[in-house]
């Protein structure tokens, strides 16, 4: 964002008593000094909001919305001030709560994993840190408002994961309802789908929150990119990447969200869907047609035993590969007996299979133990771990890791809003959106 555009942008911020921009590309120097969290030099500071016994100052929020905007990278309309503000003070309270949350637990954030985040950062800037710390200050932001802000998401991101992580199971029952789903749907029409969690904190303020989210959409309808909405104001997993999803089928979302998105024209954007939690914002970016059946691959676990050891034991040997740990990475770890040899076969189409084991293959599922084939004074048998039908479905893994992220973000935004109920939050800063201008005439 240049200098110039970032003065008119931030010249929303005078409302609350803070220039758009510090003289000589630094923070505007003040009176008294910010909150000691901080660490910046700047303008005698109002309350925003008290968190049971931590305060929230006006400079806070300055600063807060000074990096959304920034973030935005252009101009931003008075409702959007509006909504950023309400959002900016929404994330420092919830915020205070993470962090007390993790301090009471134990969860602390070395200095030096809070550097590595903004090295990161910078290196996709090419840059620093400290090129990016001048970059933040010449726009009148101190780089410690995103110190803040990066440190309360890895604490709450650890505190959750570590009390809650255990908790989460994915049935292998469920992986395989959706995959027989996802077949199903296969010759249906894909879609590159982004998402945007707006959560709601209290049932009270689910109003409010649609009205935000509609603001937010109004915003990205006018040219504000999706992905930078999401990073700002997204509660999933997924508002790093901007909210990317990558390409989904019909039926791999639920259902609420699978029937809005079936409905939009590439770069379209849907109102707020309300699921448990949240309204949800998705974004269709490009869509393409239903895929044909390619060829099949399959993963295999692979076990031979010699008949020199007796039919009868070797039999016996073999069968043990299905309760084996033959798949994933722990594959093939059990000892199946002497002279028994075992391989992890990874993505093989059929034809680098010997043909002489394609009818001991053919009708076999994921989890299926072939019939043992006597080939060369040995019987042979094969487990299926994997089998892509040639529909470029996920595979198990990646659909396990979805399902893990989106239970894991219910029990995140459950947690926080349990903490929210138990905590004395007193909001005294509030921005209500301008009046609408007389018709002329």
């Amino acid at each position: 964002m240049s200098s110039a555009a970032a003065a008119a942008a931030l010249a929303g911020l005078g409302a609350l008593g803070v220039d758009a921009r510090a003289q000589g590309g630094q923070p505007a120097a003040g009176a008294a000094a910010q909150r000691a969290e901080t660490g910046y030099r700047g303008p005698m500071s109002g309350v925003a909001a008290v968190v049971n016994d931590k305060v929230i100052t006006t400079l806070d929020v300055q600063q807060r919305m000074r990096l959304m905007i920034l973030s935005a990278g252009r101009q931003i309309s008075p409702q959007m001030l509006v909504q950023i503000q309400n959002q900016a003070v929404r994330d420092l309270v919830q915020e205070q709560l993470k962090l007390a949350e993790a301090k009471k637990f134990e969860v602390e954030i070395e200095d030096k994993v809070i550097d590595s985040e903004l090295r990161d950062m910078a290196m996709q800037g090419g840059t620093d840190i400290a090129g990016l710390e001048q970059q933040l200050a010449a726009d009148g932001v101190s780089i410690d408002t995103l110190r803040q802000q990066i440190r309360a998401q890895i604490a709450w991101q650890r505190l959750v994961q570590g009390r809650h992580r255990s908790r989460i199971r994915v049935s292998d029952e469920e992986i395989d309802r959706q995959m027989q789903r996802m077949r199903e749907d296969a010759t249906r029409e894909q879609f590159l789908v982004s998402e945007i969690c707006i959560p709601v904190s209290d049932p009270s303020e689910a109003q409010q929150t649609y009205q935000g989210s509609l603001q937010l959409i109004e915003q990205m309808r006018r040219g504000v990119p999706f992905a930078v909405v999401a990073q700002q104001f997204s509660a999933c997993p997924s508002a790093a990447g901007g909210g990317d999803l990558g390409w989904v089928r019909s039926g791999e979302l639920p259902a609420e969200i699978n029937n809005a998105i079936v409905q939009l024209k590439p770069g379209s954007v849907t109102n707020p869907i309300p699921t448990e939690g949240a309204f949800m914002i998705m974004g269709v970016r490009d869509k393409r047609t239903p895929v044909v059946a390619g060829e099949q691959t399959w993963t295999l676990a692979y076990a031979a035993a010699p008949l020199t050891m007796g039919r009868n034991d070797a039999l016996l040997a073999l069968e043990k590969l299905k309760t084996a740990e033959a798949c994933g990475s722990r594959a093939l770890r059990q000892d199946l007996g002497p002279n028994v040899g075992v391989a992890a076969l990874e993505n093989l189409k059929i034809g680098d299979i010997d043909p002489r084991f394609h009818s001991a293959l053919e009708g076999l599922s994921r989890g299926d133990l072939s019939a043992p084939v006597e080939i060369d004074g040995a019987l042979h048998v094969f487990y299926v771990c994997e089998k892509d039908e040639g529909l470029g479905l996920p595979s198990r893994e990646q659909l396990e890791d979805r399902a893990f992220a989106r239970e894991l973000q219910r029990i995140s935004m459950q947690y926080l809003r349990d903490l929210e109920r138990k905590a004395m939050v007193d909001i005294k800063l509030r921005a209500e959106p301008p009046a609408e201008a007389p018709p002329n005439g």
